[in-house]
């Protein structure tokens, strides 16, 4: 079998035998043929996570260890929302992105590409059903949702010390492929800077004040608290929703803490995180990209639990995450992915977190 280019050596023709038709009919065939053979040799993936930014940034060491150990065209599918997330990735070449719905025009697109493997990272209903209509080989990650089931309700733990990270890449074992160490990757475009963004002259600590959910946020006055009793210059992170609050906090807590919740893209907010000394964070899309981007951490679990395989993930050989939790309580974790209010009513899980132990982790 002729594997690579090299071996057309053997391919090589006197130019006597080109004056023979039926001879010379048979090399070029066989030439063009090992042609064929070695453009198909190069795979083509469609990789499919659609949300969230964090679950997506927690893919990337799939995707750059599929394209840096089998050289292979990497497509990725996501929520419109997240695709900037790969635009300055060097290992995806192509990201399709809908906004509610997988139309009928990108499948067909999709199904054009003939992919030659499909990784399922999301694994749910809307993935199954573009799976069965693109109707090519796929891989579905396991998300042990019986497991999640168990610990959510009973407090029954089944779920395997692995990081999710390493649950993605069994995905693609079947390939040959393993995972290289080298943690998670976050890619800041050229063009993304904060040009227009006075931060502040001297090491400062970026916190992160959103999360999906309430439940993963610490209330207000303990954010407060915490911001009173560190005396580095703080920068608080987060979208529109966060940007009341961090007027609120960054008045109550005095003339080192700057609000940027709101005025920044995500990777605005990626720069601000690279710029910082330390990050104190809920467990959220930007302690990801705080991770991948190597920074120190200070994560803060309420009614979620790393437990569940998601917290900060570096590369081999490297932790510089402190996680802050209480341990003990009976009712937590109360779901996987958090609720609006406590089901509970008395929110322990954020409430009992004392603002001292926190702030003496930062270090000056």
């Amino acid at each position: 079998m002729i594997s690579n280019r090299e071996d057309f050596g053997l391919l090589r023709i006197n130019c006597s035998v080109l004056y023979f038709p039926v001879l010379r009919f048979f090399c070029f065939a066989v030439y063009f043929a090992c042609i064929g053979q070695q453009q198909k040799l190069t795979l083509k993936i469609l990789i499919l996570r659609f949300s969230s930014i964090g679950d997506i940034v927690l893919t990337t060491p799939v995707v750059r260890c599929l394209k840096k150990q089998l050289g292979a065209e990497i497509h990725f599918l996501t929520k419109t929302a997240f695709a900037p997330i790969f635009a300055a990735n060097p290992f995806v070449d192509q990201v399709f992105s809908f906004q509610k719905e997988i139309s009928s025009d990108l499948v067909t697109r999709l199904k054009s590409e003939r992919y030659d493997q499909v990784i399922d990272l999301h694994h749910n209903l809307r993935s199954l059903r573009l799976k069965l209509r693109l109707g090519r080989p796929a891989h579905s990650f396991d998300k042990l949702n019986w497991e999640k089931w168990l610990l959510v309700n009973f407090k029954i733990d089944r779920m395997p010390d692995l990081h999710i990270v390493h649950r993605y890449m069994a995905t693609v074992q079947h390939l040959g492929v393993a995972y290289d160490g080298e943690g998670l990757d976050y890619f800041i475009p050229e063009g993304e800077n904060l040009d227009n963004i006075e931060l502040p002259g001297q090491p400062f600590v970026a916190f992160v004040l959103g999360a999906t959910h309430a439940t993963k946020r610490l209330p207000e006055e303990k954010i407060i608290e915490i911001c009173q009793r560190i005396a580095q210059p703080i920068v608080l992170l987060g979208g529109k929703t966060e940007q009341e609050t961090g007027e609120r906090i960054s008045t109550a807590s005095g003339a080192h803490v700057l609000n940027l919740c709101a005025r920044l893209s995500l990777h605005q907010s990626a720069c601000v995180v690279r710029a910082s000394s330390q990050v104190i964070t809920h467990d959220t899309g930007l302690m990801h990209i705080a991770a991948a981007l190597r920074k120190p951490i200070v994560s803060v679990w309420g009614s979620t639990v790393p437990k569940f395989g998601m917290g900060p993930f570096y590369p081999r050989g490297m932790d510089l995450n402190t996680t802050v939790e209480v341990s003990g309580l009976r009712c937590r974790p109360c779901s996987k992915i958090g609720f609006d209010r406590c089901p509970k009513g008395h929110f322990k899980c954020m409430r009992a977190i004392e603002s001292a132990p926190i702030a003496s982790i930062i270090k000056p």
